[in-house]
């Protein structure tokens, strides 16, 4: 594939779109053929040992595809370095829910210097019935106000879809491997001061399968307490520094 670099003689900056999946078949090539290669570069799916053939559907969709051990965070930071030539990486799930249409508002804040971290909203944007539940929208909510406490930086969601650059992210220290990763990147952002905003999106229904977070209490109640302790974590550390 031709680099963005060389298309624009050296004016734009390169976009690595890092898709973590855990069964996604159903979903991932069509999430994959909706990439708005205008100004997306590259598409990697980090795979966290599927059996139900993602890997290679993602392969035949016109991705690179990378093997991972299990836990979201790991998929997402195996991901951002397996992307070295990118200059920005975005973030996003393979169930189809997020709508790759709104990547170019994300990464256009930061290609223009105006911006370090920007975080889809979709509690501020259009959501397709049933595509979110209450607490998925409360407990981004809460979080939002507790950080605002903490850092002086307010966001409304833990959405997936989010867009830093890659030498950022790389050296915020990230050390949450699991659900907690969002939040962990969020909250570290805001206490080192960089620039975040937050872009309202539509979000819409999954494609096929169910949440592993919000498709089952247990996936629930598991992330939740996830959250939380990151939350802890994170905040520990501010006191300790």
């Amino acid at each position: 594939m031709q680099s963005a670099h060389s298309r624009e003689g050296g004016n734009k900056q390169s976009v690595a779109v890092i898709i973590p999946t855990f069964n996604e078949a159903e979903s991932i090539a069509a999430v994959i053929a909706e990439m708005p290669r205008a100004v997306v570069d590259r598409v990697i799916v980090a795979d966290g040992g599927s059996s139900d053939g993602t890997p290679q559907r993602a392969r035949d969709a016109g991705a690179e595809v990378v093997a991972v051990g299990r836990g979201y965070g790991l998929a997402c930071l195996t991901g951002a370095r397996a992307a070295a030539d990118a200059d920005i990486v975005v973030f996003m799930d393979g169930d189809g829910a997020d709508d790759p249409a709104a990547i170019a508002a994300l990464i256009a804040p930061i290609q223009s210097g105006g911006c370090d971290f920007v975080i889809a909203s979709r509690a501020r944007g259009l959501r397709e019935p049933g595509s979110m539940a209450w607490h998925q929208l409360f407990a981004g909510r809460v979080i939002g106000f507790l950080t605002g406490l903490l850092y002086g930086v307010r966001y409304t969601d833990m959405c997936a879809l989010r867009a830093i650059r890659r030498d950022t992210l790389l050296a915020l220290g990230m050390r949450e491997m699991t659900y907690g990763w969002n939040l962990e990147m969020q909250m570290r952002a805001a206490r080192l001061g960089l620039r975040v905003r937050e872009v309202p999106v539509d979000y819409r229904c999954r494609i096929g399968g169910q949440s592993k977070v919000a498709g089952s209490l247990r996936g629930s109640l598991k992330a939740g307490a996830k959250i939380l302790s990151t939350f802890a974590r994170i905040a520990m550390e501010r006191r300790s520094a």
